[in-house]
């Protein structure tokens, strides 16, 4: 059972108000019961809530690529994908959407936090605010595709990809088969990372195996969705003029990987990810490229497969370090992981943390999907490396 302060602390993390509505009494009478009675009685989980103006809608895709085979368990039979397609919607109507079923947050927990004492509940649980068969707003819209972290859901960029959805944009947040904590497929059941995390070595051609692997992916999943027959029902949403890529860790890397084979892509943002996949000479081309990572892991110097990337990107760039950052602190799991007392001491707020990674993921894709010339914004905890 996870300890009484650390309860108190995810719940005033998630849901101050809720939170000051229950008693020290009461916290300490539940927390008396099961582990499950505790996180379902104390428990208010809820993201931040998008900045935008527009309400978010929220649509499922299961996508099977038989061109391939699954790279990772070719017994398994064809490349499988699922797709959470984020857009604009005209009112918050329609069925709330949950962060993850219960056995995808109770694999999340093993491979992140085990022996933490968190409850599933409380991962499945965390409120979010799309919503499912909401009304799409009219018109036209860029589109951001978004991968995760080796290990980590495509949940764990819920809150980012409801924020642009809230800004008018389209997003399509990534899971691929056998690569996160555990990802739920129609007919098939709960698929791990099992063999690609738990393997003593990587598989043959290193992680860089792995990022060509999620560009080939990510290419599948536009095919998808802008070709003459796309497998989304809203794909008329989609200005497929206007199209931005954008991950986190792996999936950070991914974002270039997929920018060098794929020129439907303009513009990509890495968050926080070691380049496997070097850039040549010529970079992306004149395709602008956002750099955003720790302060300790990612400053000039400290990996130089950053250095190297900066030095070869020709087009608009920038990088940007956030002191105090932690790996996770640009995903979803820093607030849970803080909240519980599972993240060192000094690091920047997990509320903060999301704050920032949306505010410049959102400018950069505001400039050149949209045409803005606004500079981005200056922030004490954010650094510019190579000008603003």
């Amino acid at each position: 059972m996870m300890p009484i302060r650390h309860l108190l602390a995810v719940c005033l993390a998630f849901a101050p108000t809720a939170c000051a509505t229950t008693s020290a009494a009461t916290i300490t009478a539940t927390a008396t019961a099961t582990a499950t009675a505790t996180a379902t009685a104390a428990l208010r989980l809820e993201l931040p809530r998008p900045t935008g103006p527009h309400p978010v809608g929220r649509d499922v895709l299961y996508l099977v690529d038989e061109s391939r085979k699954d790279p990772w368990v070719p017994a398994a039979g064809p490349r499988r994908l699922m797709v959470s397609m984020y857009y604009p919607a005209r009112s918050a109507t329609g069925t709330p959407v949950p962060y993850l079923d219960q056995e995808e947050a109770a694999s999340l927990i093993q491979r992140k936090a085990p022996g933490s004492g968190l409850p599933a509940q409380v991962i499945s649980g965390i409120r979010t605010h799309a919503r499912a068969g909401a009304r799409p707003q009219g018109g036209r819209h860029p589109l951001v595709v978004l991968s995760p972290g080796l290990g980590l859901p495509r949940a764990s960029l819920t809150s980012l990809s409801e924020d642009l959805a809230s800004r008018g944009y389209v997003v399509a947040a990534v899971d691929h088969a056998y690569e996160s904590s555990g990802t739920t497929f129609p007919g098939v059941g709960l698929l791990t990372c099992a063999p690609l995390c738990d393997q003593p070595k990587p598989p043959e051609g290193g992680k860089a195996a792995i990022t060509r692997s999620r560009a080939a992916d990510l290419a599948f999943v536009l095919d998808r969705l802008t070709g003459r027959h796309p497998a989304w029902g809203r794909a008329a949403l989609i200005d497929r003029r206007r199209i931005g890529v954008a991950g986190h860790s792996l999936g950070g890397d991914a974002a270039s990987a997929t920018m060098l084979a794929d020129r439907r892509i303009k513009a990509g943002v890495n968050l926080d990810g070691t380049v496997n996949v070097a850039l040549p000479a010529t970079g992306v081309g004149d395709r602008p490229f956002l750099l955003m990572g720790s302060q300790s892991e990612h400053s000039p110097g400290r990996d130089h497969t950053w250095d190297d990337t900066w030095r070869a990107l020709r087009g608009w760039k920038r990088w940007l370090t956030v002191a105090g950052a932690e790996h996770d602190s640009f995903t979803d799991l820093a607030v849970p992981k803080s909240a519980a007392g599972l993240t060192p001491p000094g690091t920047i707020a997990a509320g903060r943390a999301v704050e920032l990674t949306r505010t410049y993921v959102a400018a950069f894709f505001d400039r050149h999907l949209r045409n803005g010339r606004q500079p981005l914004p200056a922030n004490p905890e954010v650094t510019f490396h190579g000008g603003r």
